[in-house]
């Protein structure tokens, strides 16, 4: 629990960067406003984003725009078949220090404020796990010597849709320490006119700095002290726990539901929400805005119901319609009237 909650008056001084990284963010991806909400409210909240959609529908663009928006140091790890965990987290090399040769520390790329995994899902299983300490626990550690990240520290992944030639689809592990995975859809005839009249071939668009470090770091911890009522904890609580088999009508051909990492999650992010709507307490409407984003990728269906076509999108949406927003028995009054 913070130590103070967020008053009132020290909303805006958070709210007006956040909307200028807005505006910023729609010069860069026309068009998708909602994805981009999502993902400034996921890394207000200090989690990891993965984005999956076709190649060419600028996920790549928006983390870089990203980056340049929030002026944090940036590296980029294109992720193929041949990639290996130390050319992501670093290796020791071998070095002559005060007349004795020892190993070295020598720090990957990883080693950044905003680590952009491009195309996640082509590296081996062997690979993406490299990053799983990382993701968790800001840290990573090599021949036994753990070395602490810099913070901030995100990692903005993008992936493609798994039924593309030479992808692997990422462990469950790695897909649960994302905050959100979020669809990039299509453009529609009207954003890609927009797109063809603004934007020349391997030109990027230039994105100014909003913040400094100092700032968004202001920003995070304000979000953090957004007031949780108790009620929508509860309302939280109740959400993850119906995604688990026969803890809900709709969580039927459910194999695994959501983790408390889940739970945890989504309180955050609800927060998060929360500060850039200039509201200093956290609502129902703000975990019911981004359930889907937390919850999807974290309910796992089973092969009957894959097979029936159900998806795990669609039975978040039904625990949704499920579940009530207040856990209150109707009172004794109501019930003989009725």
């Amino acid at each position: 629990m913070p130590d103070a909650y967020a008053l009132d008056s020290e909303i805006p001084s958070a709210t007006r960067p956040i909307a200028a990284l807005r505006q910023a963010l729609n010069e860069v991806l026309f068009g998708q406003g909602e994805l981009i909400d999502l993902v400034l409210c996921g890394v207000i909240a200090r989690g990891h984003v993965l984005l999956e959609g076709l190649p060419g529908l600028g996920k790549t663009e928006l983390v870089k725009g990203l980056s340049k928006a929030l002026n944090l140091t940036t590296r980029r790890v294109q992720f193929t078949p041949d990639l290996l965990p130390g050319d992501i987290t670093g290796n020791p090399v071998l070095q002559e220090v005060d007349g004795r040769r020892e190993f070295v520390f020598q720090p990957g790329p990883i080693f950044t404020n905003l680590l952009l995994a491009d195309e996640i899902n082509r590296a081996s299983p062997k690979t993406q796990s490299a990053l799983l300490e990382a993701m968790q626990e800001r840290r990573v550690t090599v021949l036994g010597q753990t070395h602490t990240l810099p913070d901030p520290f995100f990692v903005l992944a993008t992936q493609n849709p798994i039924e593309l030639e030479g992808t692997y689809p990422l462990p469950e592990a790695q897909v649960d320490r994302f905050l959100f995975k979020l669809e990039v859809l299509r453009n529609s005839a009207e954003t890609l006119a927009k797109i063809v009249s603004h934007r020349e071939l391997g030109v990027e668009p230039v994105v100014p700095a909003i913040t400094t470090r100092e700032e968004f770091a202001h920003i995070q911890q304000t979000a953090r002290r957004i007031f949780l009522p108790e009620i929508v904890a509860d309302y939280i609580a109740r959400i993850v726990d119906a995604t688990h088999p026969g803890q809900s009508k709709a969580s039927e051909g459910v194999r695994y539901g959501a983790s408390p990492r889940a739970a945890l999650s989504l309180a955050s992010a609800a927060k998060a929400r929360a500060l850039m709507h200039g509201r200093p307490n956290a609502s129902f409407e703000d975990v019911q805005a981004l359930a889907p984003a937390v919850l999807n990728h974290r309910v796992l269906l089973d092969y009957t119901a894959r097979m029936d076509g159900r998806s795990s999108a669609g039975i978040v949406k039904a625990i949704l319609a499920e579940v009530p927003v207040q856990n209150l028995a109707t009172p004794r009054t109501l019930k003989e009237a009725a």
